[in-house]
């Protein structure tokens, strides 16, 4: 299936690793132009790197916290224009409730959800030009499912539903669809090199492990695994794509039926 994304250039941030970069990959296979972001230089390069040796596509990049209002400022200002918005940056912790400091519950809220909030800003005047464009929020199964080990943390996915939807509510009529995704358990770098660690600790293998946290933490999943980023990424390239016109205001799940409510 041609997704017509041939001449688009979509922008995702967090892509040097995990479900950023999975989607970044698969944008780039279907015609995009990709711009890559990461918090070093040295990581956005190798990406880059990487992005070409996977797709022979050549990405651009930009290095910086979006965590703050100037890293997102100074992005918007090297790259001005971008026809797809993916807002995957995202940072998670486990902590109890009444550990988590102030300092934590803001700093989750500037890069979850602040930091797609400043870009969306940026950039719909030109989509607004153009009456075209693209603007995805990678929330989280977690945003339903508010994990209690890490409170702060699905707030501030829950957040991004709100901001999607609303951001949604104002585009109506218009060529602009904003839509959120949800990923359920996903095999990402850190999630991997987790499990290995955990299998190493207890003598078992790999896959024991991820047996036992299905059982044990996720026993709703009806898929019983760990997703692939890239099976993430393919929701993601359909909806952001000229096809997807009808689907705006969504909030899309790829959670491994994780969340049982079928609404």
């Amino acid at each position: 299936m041609d997704l017509q994304l041939h001449g688009k250039r979509a922008l995702v941030t967090g892509s040097t690793a995990g479900i950023g970069y999975a989607i970044a990959a698969s944008l780039a296979r279907e015609g995009a132009e990709v711009i890559l972001n990461g918090r070093t230089q040295q990581g956005v390069d190798q990406a880059i790197e990487r992005l070409h040796a996977d797709t022979g596509v050549s990405g651009l990049g930009f290095a910086g916290d979006l965590g703050s209002a100037e890293a997102c400022a100074a992005l918007a200002a090297r790259h001005p224009e971008v026809d797809i918005l993916v807002n995957n940056l995202g940072i998670f912790d486990t902590k109890p409730f009444e550990d988590i400091p102030d300092a934590d519950w803001l700093r989750f809220f500037e890069v979850n959800v602040m930091a797609g909030v400043r870009l969306a800003r940026a950039y719909l005047p030109t989509m607004r030009a153009r009456d075209w464009g693209r603007i995805v929020f990678v929330s989280s199964e977690s945003a339903i499912n508010i994990p209690a080990e890490m409170v702060h943390y699905g707030m501030t996915k829950t957040a991004q539903l709100a901001v999607a939807r609303g951001l949604a509510e104002s585009l109506a009529g218009t060529g602009i669809t904003v839509n959120s995704v949800l990923p359920g358990p996903t095999r990402s770098r850190g999630v991997a090199g987790f499990l290995e660690k955990m299998a190493a600790e207890a003598g078992q293998p790999v896959a024991d492990i991820e047996r036992e946290f299905f059982t044990r933490a996720r026993p709703s999943s009806l898929i019983r695994r760990f997703a692939e980023p890239a099976e993430v990424a393919a929701m993601v390239t359909y909806i952001v794509s000229p096809l997807a016109s009808a689907t705006t205001g969504a909030a899309l799940r790829v959670d491994g039926g994780v969340v049982r409510n079928p609404f």
